[in-house]
């Protein structure tokens, strides 16, 4: 008798754990919302992005690109475009997904090569590969599908929600899992640290920045909080990149045509400029 109370305490905790503590939200909704601010406001976004990069030498490199993301009314599919400017090594390169929002179906992602002339698809297993030789990795820039985890409350305060996320197919990833610092506000992941084997923490992405960026939706003014600076580290080789955002205009009517092969070698003018 005792053994099976002990048994419901234990279950009792644990729903208490995972729906409780967060309302009327279970940690998978949290993370969906999470998503969904930081990957998915606005019908459509473009912006400058800038990337510095220094190694644990102090020695520094920087990226400079413009980027444009569209979704598609009524999915979670998404289409990113992102065309580099300098340093001349990269200039003209174009990274291109399209992004599916089922599970069980893998994004398409490009890259093209200009001074090859050559477009390479990229394959699914690399979407975890370093971005453009940064600390931030290619599935930073688009995003982790939410479906790809189980999700658990491990934390509550005032002001966050802290979801501990373990992955559902560990071989596809080099984590153990990841803890997700959400504001309770906006819903954007404050910080987000990843662990490996032993609870051992190697790598973490913060959001530095937050602004308010103020758009037309339907004809009425609105205002969407984004990240405009995050920090990218990797602890073990004590390598550090900060990727700005700016000239962010949301809405701007970028036509679904943009996104295909074709443009990866003579991309749209709204993105040169």
């Amino acid at each position: 008798m005792k053994t099976k109370t002990l048994f419901l305490i234990f279950i009792l905790c644990f729903v208490l754990k995972t729906s409780v503590f967060a309302g009327d939200l279970t940690p998978g909704q949290i993370v969906k919302k999470a998503s969904y601010a930081s990957l998915y406001q606005g019908d459509d976004l473009k912006g400058k992005m800038s990337i510095q990069i220094k190694d644990r030498l102090g020695r520094k490199r920087s990226r400079l690109l413009n980027m444009m993301r569209k979704n598609t009314p009524g999915t979670d599919d998404q289409k990113y475009f992102v065309f580099f400017l300098r340093p001349a090594d990269v200039k003209k390169m174009v990274f291109m997904v399209l992004k599916s929002g089922e599970l069980k179906k893998d994004d398409d992602r490009w890259l093209y090569l200009p001074g090859l002339d050559l477009v390479k698809r990229i394959a699914a297993s690399d979407k975890r590969t370093s971005f453009a030789g940064s600390d931030f990795l290619y599935e930073d820039i688009s995003g982790r599908n939410p479906e790809e985890d189980s999700h658990f409350m491990d934390d509550e305060t005032d002001k966050l929600y802290v979801v501990k996320s373990v992955p559902k197919e560990k071989k596809t990833v080099e984590f153990e899992y990841y803890k997700a610092y959400i504001d309770k506000k906006t819903f954007i992941p404050l910080k987000v640290e990843y662990f490996k084997k032993n609870d051992r923490l190697y790598r973490r992405i913060t959001a530095k920045k937050i602004d308010l960026i103020k758009a037309q939706k339907d004809g009425k003014e609105v205002f969407y909080p984004t990240v405009t600076v995050s920090l990218a580290e990797d602890l073990d080789t004590k390598s550090v990149s900060e990727m700005s955002l700016g000239s962010i205009k949301y809405n701007s009517g970028i036509k679904d045509r943009f996104f295909s092969e074709r443009f990866l070698r003579k991309p749209p003018r709204m993105i040169l400029r």
